[in-house]
């Protein structure tokens, strides 16, 4: 959606308190971002481990990540995340009495993505070989203890695992979600031109993000709004 006649003016008013360097690092970032993949979050126990993927998905260059939490409650662990939840769309399924993954998974798929649910199962594919480049991919984590659902696992469009050649079976939920992106994303930027925003995402995420730098920006918002009905 585009930003109204005076979200556009509020966005340029609070320019005015930003530095150009900060501006340019905010445009870059906008540059790199992308709604092409996804994570999903399923029920992670430590909530360390959950802020490590949120952090990782940042780094890379997500946008949108999407926490269920039908058993565990999701708790922000700001020494891990270093700020980095600011600037994500974090999407909570937290419903109670529903299966929060089913109704997750419904808007993935409504909203077109295919699912890749992450099993280390011999019938699973390897990261390597999918192919993201055929529309958009959301890639599901469970918790660390006993791995996804058994509802995630049945209706998600694919299985896939990390391919592993050690004594161990697993990574860490931070680790694993770093190489199922790094994977992915290379390959998008490679191959697809709509790999990014487009241009009204940009628009409303520049100014979310405007909103956070500034400081005092609720106060300096709701003056401006006040002056400009």
């Amino acid at each position: 959606m585009p930003l109204s006649r005076q979200e556009q003016l509020l966005l340029e008013h609070f320019a005015q308190y930003i530095s150009e360097h900060k501006k340019e690092f905010v445009e870059r970032v906008l540059a790199e971002r992308t709604k092409q993949v996804t994570v999903v979050l399923e029920d992670i126990y430590q909530s360390q481990n959950a802020s490590a993927a949120l952090r990782t998905c940042e780094c890379l260059g997500l946008q949108d990540v999407h926490i269920i939490e039908n058993t565990t409650k999701y708790e922000v662990n700001k020494y891990v995340l270093k700020g980095s939840y600011k600037w994500l769309s974090l999407n909570r399924y937290k419903q109670k009495n529903k299966n929060n993954t089913e109704i997750c998974f419904k808007q993935l798929k409504e909203s077109g993505y295919t699912l890749y649910a992450t099993d280390p199962g011999a019938e699973s594919i390897s990261v390597y070989d999918i192919d993201p480049c055929i529309g958009k991919a959301a890639f599901i984590f469970g918790n660390e203890l006993e791995g996804l659902s058994e509802y995630a696992l049945t209706h998600a469009d694919h299985r896939i695992k990390i391919p592993m050649y050690g004594f161990t079976e697993s990574l860490n939920i931070s680790a694993s979600v770093a190489i199922c992106l790094s994977a992915t994303i290379s390959k998008l930027k490679s191959s697809q031109e709509n790999y990014g925003l487009n241009v009204e995402e940009k628009d409303q995420l520049r100014l979310a993000w405007y909103r956070k730098m500034v400081k005092r920006s609720e106060i300096i918002e709701k003056e401006f709004l006040r002056t400009n009905p």
